[in-house]
């Protein structure tokens, strides 16, 4: 009995082992941004980020998780590609003050985030219509 009690304990041991490192596997990079940004229709708060893949497959999107809060979005890309250059770096849109994400790039990919025009200038009017309304409940 008390071999296969061992037996199993080494099999546990050994899937927590290939677990961890299927997890190390997966997470990209941590960025810290100083601003809030927009991502897949998304408002997301300033902060430290972490990205992963979603799967082993890179075609099949990222997770963006919040370090401090714990709050995640998925993203699809519309392109991925590989790069062999060590640095990484996120690429955004600036409309007004909004800051549109449109590119990740790890050290081993690039992900082209997609960001359509109408999500631009309906951001955009948003963001116009609020800075207009401030104004005018400031002039009262």
């Amino acid at each position: 009995m008390k071999k296969y009690a061992s037996i199993l304990f080494t099999l546990i041991c050994l899937l927590g082992v290939g677990v961890a490192a299927q997890a190390q596997i997966r997470s990209e990079i941590v960025v810290t941004l100083p601003f809030e940004f927009v991502i897949s229709g998304k408002t997301l708060p300033a902060g430290a980020y972490t990205v992963s893949r979603f799967s082993d497959d890179k075609n099949d999107g990222v997770i963006l998780s919040n370090c401090e809060s714990g709050k995640s979005v998925f993203v699809h890309p519309i392109e991925t590609e590989d790069t062999s250059a060590d640095k990484t770096q996120v690429s955004f849109e600036r409309v007004g003050e909004l800051h549109f994400l449109t590119r990740i790039q790890t050290s081993h990919d690039v992900y082209k985030i997609p960001v359509s025009r109408s999500e631009i200038l309906e951001a955009a009017a948003r963001s116009h219509d609020n800075g207009s309304a401030s104004a005018s409940s400031g002039s009262n």
